[in-house]
């Protein structure tokens, strides 16, 4: 005798997004009372979400079919499944969350007719980037959401939200967390921020020029050494690119920076003196130095030019462009009359 086993049909991308949804409701803290409830409900959300990975992404052996996909992503913004994700993201297990991630980067990159579904729906909902910055308090679900910012910056419109928003200067508390693996985390987030859209990049210094570098400056005299250092190369990294040559001209008149930069020249680390020298530099090489700025360096002449002979990057390709630029700053110091 044998038993034939009708093989049960695949789900359509509309059953998929219901299922997502319902099962993530199921989540509701009014159904939890009882801890089975909410491991079925968990169970239910990851098997879902594997679901959706498959389909998103293929299975392994066949593409996923671009069709089922873009239904997939129309139905998820349309039920405001993406919503619903977000906010349930403290309760999900570690295998959802993984698939989730995995998702995101699809979904947002994803066009239907010549748009980015996805993050139009965000560009609807921005509380929902809000929530995820937030996250970064959390430590269980902290680099997940860091993840799913960093697809978010990708875009534009998205990155420009976060910079303006009041949530933006959590950063400076978070690149500071005690979790070591998640200030690195929100670090990489802020740093993409600052360095992905320049022309949007440019307008937020220009607009919040006082308030950000008066933040920026407790990072880069923060007693914790990888904070000095990351956040002195991340300057660099954003105040020497040519779209904010203005931000860098105001910032070079400023005898508080120019402190700033001759203490972290006096760093234990090499590598921050170096860093500092790359800024340093500019202060000195500026033709029109307020007279605050030519007091200072006059005052220190002695100190600084002992400092700077001092300072070598070691042996390498830039080892004689450097002594070359070191050159002429010690020359541009010794001249400085006031």
């Amino acid at each position: 005798m044998s038993f034939f086993f009708k093989a049960s049909r695949p789900k359509t991308p509309q059953e998929v997004a219901k299922a997502i949804k319902e099962s993530l409701m199921a989540l509701d803290t009014k159904t939890v009372a009882e801890v089975k409830a909410l491991e079925k409900a968990l169970e239910e959300v990851e098997k879902n979400f594997a679901t959706m990975r498959t389909m998103l992404s293929g299975d392994g052996e066949s593409e996923p079919n671009l069709e089922q996909v873009s239904q997939l992503v129309e139905e998820l913004c349309k039920e405001d499944v993406l919503t619903l994700i977000i906010h349930k993201l403290p309760t999900l297990g570690w295998e959802a969350r993984k698939d989730l991630v995995h998702c995101w980067t699809i979904l947002l990159k994803h066009k239907v007719d010549d748009k980015h579904c996805c993050v139009e729906y965000v560009e609807q909902h921005l509380e929902l980037l809000d929530f995820l910055v937030v996250c970064y308090d959390n430590k269980e679900i902290a680099l997940t959401c860091g993840t799913m910012l960093r697809e978010c910056i990708k875009f534009q419109t998205l990155a420009k939200y976060i910079l303006e928003s009041a949530t933006f200067v959590l950063f400076f508390k978070f690149v500071e967390l005690p979790t070591f693996d998640v200030a690195s985390d929100a670090f990489s987030t802020f740093k993409d921020l600052l360095t992905k859209h320049a022309n949007v990049v440019y307008q937020f210094l220009t607009a919040h020029y006082d308030e950000f570098f008066d933040l920026y400056e407790k990072l880069l005299t923060s007693p914790n050494y990888v904070t000095r250092r990351q956040s002195l190369k991340l300057l660099s990294d954003f105040l020497l690119e040519a779209p904010n040559s203005q931000i860098m001209r105001r910032y070079i008149l400023e005898v508080r920076y120019l402190k700033v930069m001759m203490t972290l020249l006096t760093d234990s680390s090499k590598n921050i003196q170096l860093s500092a020298f790359h800024i340093f530099k500019v202060f000195v090489a500026n033709p029109n130095k307020p007279q605050d700025v030519k007091l200072i360096l006059a005052k220190n002449r002695e100190k600084l030019v002992d400092l700077l002979q001092n300072l070598s990057p070691g042996k390498g390709a830039e080892d004689e462009q450097f002594e070359e630029e070191k050159e002429f700053i010690i020359k541009e110091i010794e001249k400085i009359s006031v």
